[in-house]
């Protein structure tokens, strides 16, 4: 018979080993860890992380072991902007499983710390098992409406990592697994709140301690992801469910993100903006070229081309989690500016009178070829003007998505901007040479 999709995971998880790994494999998600480090950095000085921190430092008890505050602090700030990376089908991977195994790296005795060979295998496991995961439920390919994706699989992703880390046996990661599940999930109607960080904080957090738990000897259903009629494991999350196997690591295992790199945020904003983004400083290079400079006061409708999503669909927002889920505000930001970027999300920004009055000329059509997909939606902005006449501006491939990716420089350049927010130079430089160097560090806790 065929194994269990969910031991098949279970042995993946406990049998990859670092040359199971490709260049490519390896390349990738360096990237993605130093990229989640900047993003992460930068996010300690928002006011949704400080909330947090504050919490932390009254409710953790004199007993408790610094890794607790650590751990609470390291889940919220990679997602506090809406800055981290996003893969498809759509999840933001990094931070699910970066700040977990930097925890478990951290916890571990001076006679086990992992290498950094150790850390990378780990995070590529995390990412590893959130893509099959993701794949299992055609539903999960477009943008979600019931459940936060990051808190359905990166949670999975979360106690995987940390039990290839922790190395755990084939029957615990089963077990981890299985806890996990039972763990995971969070509404999308906190989206453009001050909650949603805490989706993905909550995925690192409680994977990492889903792989604890299953490490000191928890069981749970170790069929979990399988599909057993009458009886919901991880399908719960799906109305469509159809697991698969995992395979054996070595030849016949080709990892997800050899095959599908990820997407980086140039601004910290919803995945979804940088579509409408691009397309407004398109179209608002037309309307300086035809006028001399750009005129509001010459625009009579501004006519937005986007796929249908309720939550990201917001014509006014009024806080800055919702702007950051706002295609109009991204791009009315966008025509005004000429950029978006960290100062485009703060009050004042948001509730400049300039900017209103664009909104309010905002008018939103949804071709039926534009579906609510990160590999296929595109982003139009077309400006009617009171002269008759029309500049249109359009997108499908905005500069980081995973078809068009962000050059060396450009991701150093993000990284050095979000980190030099915390850190002096030198330090921020150490870093890029560590992560850089990853796989040959003899202890991932440096990090």
């Amino acid at each position: 018979p065929e194994q269990p999709v969910t031991s098949s995971f279970a042995s993946f998880i406990h049998a990859v080993r670092p040359e199971h790994l490709s260049q490519t494999v390896c390349h990738r998600s360096k990237r993605m860890i130093l990229d989640s480090l900047g993003v992460g950095l930068v996010g300690t000085t928002t006011h949704v992380f400080n909330i947090a921190l504050q919490y932390c430092r009254v409710g953790a008890a004199p007993a408790c072991p610094p890794i607790s505050t650590s751990l609470s602090l390291l889940l919220l700030q990679t997602h506090s902007m809406d800055f981290d990376d996003t893969w498809h089908p759509a999840t933001h991977p990094s931070g699910a499983v970066l700040p977990a195994l930097l925890a478990a790296s951290q916890m571990l005795p001076p006679s086990a710390k992992p290498t950094g060979m150790d850390f990378l295998l780990a995070f590529n496991v995390g990412l590893e098992v959130q893509g099959r995961l993701m794949h299992f439920s055609t539903e999960a390919h477009d943008i979600p409406k019931r459940f936060h994706p990051p808190s359905v699989v990166g949670t999975m992703g979360s106690a995987a990592a940390t039990a290839k880390l922790l190395a755990l046996s084939s029957a615990q990661c089963t077990h981890a697994l299985g806890i996990a599940a039972s763990l995971a999930g969070a509404p999308m109607a906190n989206a453009a709140t001050q909650a949603k960080p805490l989706h993905i904080g909550n995925a690192t957090r409680l994977g990492f301690e889903a792989a604890l738990l299953a490490a000191r000897g928890m069981e749970a259903n170790p069929l979990i992801l399988d599909d057993i009629p009458g009886c919901s494991g991880f399908s719960a999350f799906y109305g469509v469910y159809q697991p698969k196997p995992l395979s054996t690591p070595g030849d016949r295992h080709e990892f997800l993100l050899e095959k599908q790199d990820i997407a980086f945020k140039r601004f910290p904003a919803h995945l979804g903006m940088h579509w409408v983004v691009d397309a407004a400083l398109s179209v608002r290079n037309l309307f300086i070229n035809y006028a001399g400079s750009f005129s509001p006061s010459l625009i009579r409708t501004i006519v937005l081309k986007i796929p249908v999503s309720k939550y990201i669909n917001r014509p006014f927002p009024s806080s800055e989690h919702q702007a950051r889920h706002s295609f109009q505000f991204n791009a009315c930001t966008a025509l005004l500016d000429g950029e978006v970027d960290l100062s485009s999300f703060t009050e004042s920004s948001i509730h400049r009178q300039e900017l209103r009055e664009l909104l309010g000329k905002v008018v939103v059509e949804h071709p039926e070829d534009n579906v609510a997909n990160f590999d296929k939606m595109y982003g139009e902005v077309a400006l009617l003007l009171h002269s008759g006449d029309v500049l249109t501006g359009k997108c499908d491939t905005f500069y980081g998505h995973w078809r068009k990716p962000l050059s060396k420089e450009s991701l150093l350049k993000k990284f050095r901007s979000n980190a030099s927010h915390v850190l002096p130079e030198e330090k921020v430089e150490a870093i890029i040479t560590m992560v850089d160097n990853l796989e040959n560090l003899p202890d991932s806790s440096q990090l």
